[in-house]
């Protein structure tokens, strides 16, 4: 309880007043941290589609709690199979998915599959049917123009929000404003991220974001996971056990240095979103190339520094429009945009040919000075953080200043007013205070007396009881009366008069959210492009090039980037597939001799070019490379419900379905999951139907240990096919590794070199090399005199000793049950 007190009290020669005091005790609050992290006390974001399809078109739509965000799609074709669908659902992993209760028999089939995915992760969206009239075209034009948007200014007229919107939104694309408009219907019936407020709260949407999905690189999530772009993994601490994963050793873990968030988040995009648009790569390239001068290295810095800084916009923008905002949110906002501004200013400095650079020099506006004037001038920063509300600094309203300067003056005046009031009490009471307490008013305290026991004793004439409370006595009084009638409750006074302000301050904010949703969408940019700057200068990468009329990739000396920080030493290799010849490249060698890594280093080398990524090559030349399929490792899991012979078939399966002439397909190792002759039919099979192609065959690398596809002649002769292997060199028992590739065959798996290095004792070896050559032989395999010998020798051994353990005396023995159990079952293995 706050209050304000003043307490004279008697001396002991008589009712003369004697010292006064006055106090202000606080209830006890912590300000908060100097520094305020928001990104604890965010809520896990969750997206809800919504989709209509008629025929042949899309219509997409998507809500997103993290930024409060609206996500549009422009109508786009799409095959009976829904592919384009599957690609967003594959994306943005929505928590709901919203559609007409009238649908055809394709969608009705795509859902049906959907909701039956249980193995989806982290579970499968719930699929909700609204009736056909929600979707309606005009209805759905009146909810979008009627909505309440708070990044509307309120001073805009009807005709004016129209024009707007319109410059926004593409209502010619009528199935994707009906999607809008059963998207909002659902958001309003479903109250998303407003469950708790009152009704008339409506859910906020901070803005309209336009998203396509053209020139995008297919890659599925099996490729993802096999090449350790993403790589997620339990949390150490025992405090994110529930909910933590944190970034293993993988390409997005080793490239993402962002200092902001939303950085972060746009990286992890990107690498959803590989692009075939040279123009956007282009761009991202010509940034990272201009950090990468030695003479930017400060300017980089700099900018790394102020990115820090940026947080998370959309949040305090979402509590700005739920009037829910924090004391932090203030501090954070006022940093953002200084930040932001320090941004415009040098980049103003920098060449405006990159068009980045440019855009944050024009768009960061004077409207974000504004703000952060605004911000400055009003919040009194260190008193919100003792106070832990909203403040303003003095001279901002003089009313507020003179009931501040009141309150700051009571102690003494209720002093005095104390005394006035001791003079009229009875003898027996040594002494009282008047107080002030927010919501109740002005009391007179007193303490109990021991007189003072049953209730009736705490009349007092002239007072008015009011409570009891730590053996104090509160009442009212004429004066108390006449103090509430003049100053007022002053503490919800000033408190309320400075919410009227922060309300005022939250609407100018508001009114340019625009530029402020437009700040975290180029500073976030920036932040990407410099960590991957960054990382390129770390590691060594160089600017890979791109080549619309090369359908492939040429690769000179390129490296693994995990692989090369694993290992001591790292031997590069060069890989072409461009043009019609060698479109598919069968690679043997040893095991362990690194063929897998090369695979891989080829997929991760071409995926980094598509991000717009520098590349761990001496040089790069990328053409239009379409998609990117792998069959490597089988992502085995029991919730599949699959073998793991039948995952790495709908592995190849995909890619045969689907890869074009402009696609790379990585095969490693295909055909081992069953027996040798139906597994080697199997890759034949594949590899032929592909040759069969012609020139639309894709650029395909097949790893192999099945030495007999070659040796057999498996494949047919032609230019299409090329035959490389890893170069190694037998040094008397020795197989030495060079894990360079070079043209050939290899002539052995030597697999017992393998087993050896892996500690399998020396018999077994020889024992397996032996089996292997009669094999080959096609000899007859006999069992091992010697080991037989040698085991016949033991029986014999332990049958003696038996028969001299034998006591002939004892009168319990029986000898034939001895001959029955003991020596002929042992002859059999002796004979």
């Amino acid at each position: 309880m706050a209050s304000v007190a003043a307490t004279p009290t008697r001396t002991p020669n008589g009712p003369g007043p004697g010292e006064a005091s006055a106090s202000f005790p606080t209830v006890a609050s912590d300000p908060g941290p100097r520094e305020p992290e928001e990104e604890g006390e965010e809520e896990p974001a969750e997206i809800h589609l919504c989709v209509l399809w008629n025929s042949g078109y899309l219509g997409i739509a998507y809500y997103d709690t993290s930024d409060s965000t609206i996500h549009f799609m422009p109508d786009a074709p799409d095959h009976e199979s829904l592919k384009l669908l599957q690609r967003v659902l594959d994306e943005i992993d929505p928590r709901s998915v919203v559609t007409s209760a009238k649908q055809d028999e394709n969608m009705t089939r795509f859902l049906g599959k959907l909701a039956s995915q249980e193995h989806r992760e982290p579970k499968r969206p719930e699929i909700i049917f609204l009736p056909s009239v929600d979707f309606g075209l005009e209805i759905s034009k009146q909810r979008l123009l009627s909505g309440n948007y708070s990044f509307l200014p309120d001073s805009m007229t009807t005709t004016e929000k129209i024009l707007f919107l319109s410059s926004i939104i593409p209502f010619d694309c009528l199935l994707m404003v009906r999607a809008l408009g059963g998207l909002l219907k659902f958001l309003g019936r479903r109250r998303i991220g407003v469950e708790l407020e009152d009704y008339n709260v409506s859910v906020p949407i901070l803005g309209f974001k336009k998203f396509v999905l053209t020139n995008l690189v297919s890659i599925d999530q099996d490729t993802y996971s096999v090449l350790q772009i993403f790589k997620s993994e339990s949390h150490p601490s025992v405090y994110k056990v529930a909910s933590g994963l944190k970034e293993g050793l993988s390409l997005f873990g080793i490239l993402n240095r962002c200092r902001c968030k939303w950085g972060e988040k746009l990286l992890r995009l990107w690498f959803t979103r590989p692009t075939q648009d040279l123009g956007e790569l282009n761009s991202r390239l010509d940034v990272i190339q201009f950090f990468l001068l030695p003479q930017n290295l400060d300017m980089a810095q700099m900018l790394h520094r102020l990115l820090g800084h940026i947080k998370n916009v959309p949040l305090i923008l979402k509590r700005m429009t739920l009037s829910h905002t924090k004391v932090s949110d203030w501090q954070v906002l006022y940093k953002t945009v200084y930040s932001a501004l320090g941004l415009r200013d040098a980049c103003r400095s920098l060449p405006q040919s990159i068009q980045l650079f440019r855009d944050i020099a024009q768009e960061f506006s004077d409207d974000l000075h504004h703000i952060a004037s605004l911000i400055g001038k009003v919040v009194d920063f260190e008193g919100s953080l003792a106070e832990n509300r909203f403040t303003v600094l003095p001279n901002i309203d003089p009313e507020i200043d003179e009931k501040k300067r009141r309150l700051m003056g009571l102690p003494s005046f209720l002093t005095e007013v104390a005394r006035k009031e001791l003079e009229n009490l009875d003898s027996r009471i040594p002494s009282c205070s008047v107080i002030y307490i927010p919501l109740i008013g002005f009391l007179l305290s007193i303490p109990r007396l021991p007189s003072m026991v049953e209730t009736s004793d705490f009349e007092i004439e002239g007072l008015d009881f009011m409570f009891l409370s730590e053996e104090k006595l509160h009442y009212r009084s004429a004066r108390t009366k006449e103090l509430d009638a003049l100053l007022g409750d002053l503490h919800c006074d000033i408190r309320d008069q400075e919410t009227l302000l922060m309300h005022q301050l939250q609407c100018q904010v508001l009114a340019r959210a625009a530029v402020l949703t437009r700040v975290l969408d180029l500073a976030s940019r920036l932040d990407v492009l410099l960590a991957l700057a960054s990382a390129a200068r770390d590691y060594g990468y160089s600017r890979p090039r791109y080549s619309p009329r090369l359908l492939g990739v040429r690769i000179q000396n390129g490296r693994h980037p995990l692989m090369e920080l694993c290992a001591r030493t790292f031997v590069p290799n060069s890989a072409e597939c461009g043009g019609d010849a060698g479109r598919v490249k069968v690679i043997t060698g040893p095991n362990s001799s690194g063929k897998s890594i090369y695979l891989k280093q080829v997929g991760l080398i071409t995926f980094m070019a598509l991000v717009g990524s520098f590349v761990p090559a001496e040089e790069a030349e990328i053409g239009a490379v379409d998609a990117i399929f792998t069959r490597i490792h089988s992502c085995e899991s029991i919730s599949l419900g699959l073998s793991t012979f039948m995952i790495d078939l709908n592995q190849v399966a995909k890619a045969v379905n689907n890869a074009t002439e402009r696609s790379l397909v990585l095969v490693d190792e295909f055909g081992k999951g069953t027996n040798t002759v139906d597994g080697l039919a199997l890759l034949a099979a594949v590899i032929r139907h592909w040759l069969a192609l012609g020139p639309t065959c894709p650029h395909v690398f097949v790893a192999t240990n099945f030495l007999s596809l070659v040796q057999l002649q498996l494949l047919p002769r032609g230019p299409l096919v090329q035959y490389l292997t890893m170069e190694t060199c037998e040094d008397g028992d020795d197989l030495v590794f060079f894990y360079q590739v070079c043209e050939g065959v290899a002539r052995a798996s030597h697999a017992s070199h393998t087993a050896a290095q892996a500690g399998l004792p020396e018999k077994l070896i020889a024992r397996g090399k032996q089996v292997s050559d009669l094999i080959r032989s096609g000899k007859p395999i006999k069992p091992v005199k010697e080991l037989l010998k040698e085991k016949q020798m033991e029986n014999c051994q332990t049958l003696v000793d038996k028969f001299l353990k034998l006591d002939l005396e004892d009168p319990s023995l029986d000898l034939d049950i001895f001959m029955s159990q003991e020596v002929l079952p042992a002859a059999t293995t002796i004979l």
